[in-house]
């Protein structure tokens, strides 16, 4: 009869009991993995369905989990890199936004910020999950005008149905409400009304 390996990761922060489920479950046919909180109890037992085992969970007097994982006979687990989710809240539906607040990306240096948001907005235009709407506003709307460098990238977000909605009082600012090359002229009240409802917001 094969030993059982026991893991305690009481006390520790996510994503430490999946890491330490993980390593255990790598080399030792039979786990018990004692947890102390709901995120690394879900996080542990999707960890043991990918990983081919037989999951069998029991919650103790004092609140803790023993979680017994046993990998099944001829068993192959998943390949796929395990990302544990450590979110303490449930997940809240609505739109993924991209907020847009300047026309370089970080603190410092402003020529490198310019050559990494290039390289960011590039990046999302070539990413399989696109944002719903993107938002543009203070120099972040000189990203969206004519001779832009990231012109081309922002139109074809939105020929792909990516919403750009661009601020107009930051347009008229700038004096450059006429160069609009793609995205809609947009106000203060939508787009706190799109932050708020967003699902996951994204600032660079």
């Amino acid at each position: 009869m094969s030993e059982i390996k026991t893991v305690d990761a009481r006390g520790f922060a996510c994503p430490q009991p999946v890491v330490l489920a993980k390593q255990a479950i790598e080399i030792n046919e039979k786990v018990k993995v004692i947890v102390d909180n709901e995120t690394a109890l879900e996080n542990v037992k999707r960890l043991g369905t990918k990983q081919g085992c037989d999951v069998q969970v029991e919650k103790k007097k004092d609140g803790t989990y023993e979680i017994n994982l046993t990998r099944k006979a001829g068993a192959v687990g998943t390949t796929e890199e395990f990302v544990p989710s450590c979110s303490t809240t449930p997940a809240v539906s609505g739109p993924f936004v991209i907020v847009i607040t300047e026309n370089k990306m970080g603190r410092g240096n402003d020529e490198l910020g310019s050559v990494l948001i290039r390289a960011f907005l590039h990046t999302v235009s070539l990413q399989k999950e696109k944002p719903d709407v993107m938002i543009f506003y203070n120099t972040g709307v000189k990203l969206i005008v004519q001779g832009s460098e990231v012109l081309e990238d922002l139109k074809q977000l939105e020929n792909e149905g990516v919403q750009l909605l661009v601020c107009g009082t930051c347009l008229n600012y700038f004096e450059i409400k006429d160069k609009l090359a793609a995205g809609t002229v947009s106000n203060m009240y939508d787009i706190v009304d799109t932050m708020t409802r967003a699902g996951r917001l994204l600032v660079p």
